[in-house]
């Protein structure tokens, strides 16, 4: 059954960078999304993915949003300079 669907922006914009993420199409995050809403089973967006079938990963627990850094480091520094351990790379 073919249908039209009007998201609001946000909803757009999170649908679109999951979409873009995952490697999946919009239509096929949409699908798995409504037959989670709807209880029918075979719902999971990664049905595919070994670690979350085996219980080693969890799913989200909210949905993707884009993150804004909130520290940056001083010029020169990298995040390797912080390590303090001998095994360096």
């Amino acid at each position: 059954m073919a249908t039209n669907l009007r998201l609001l922006p946000d909803a757009e914009a999170a649908l679109r960078a999951e979409a873009e993420r995952s490697g999946r199409s919009q239509q096929e995050i949409l699908r798995a999304a409504l037959d989670r809403y709807l209880d029918r089973g075979g719902g999971d967006l990664s049905s595919g993915d070994p670690l979350l079938r085996s219980g080693t990963l969890l799913p989200p627990r909210t949905r993707y949003r884009k993150v804004k850094p909130t520290r940056t480091l001083p010029d020169g520094i990298t995040t390797l300079d912080l390590l303090d351990r001998d095994e360096r790379l």
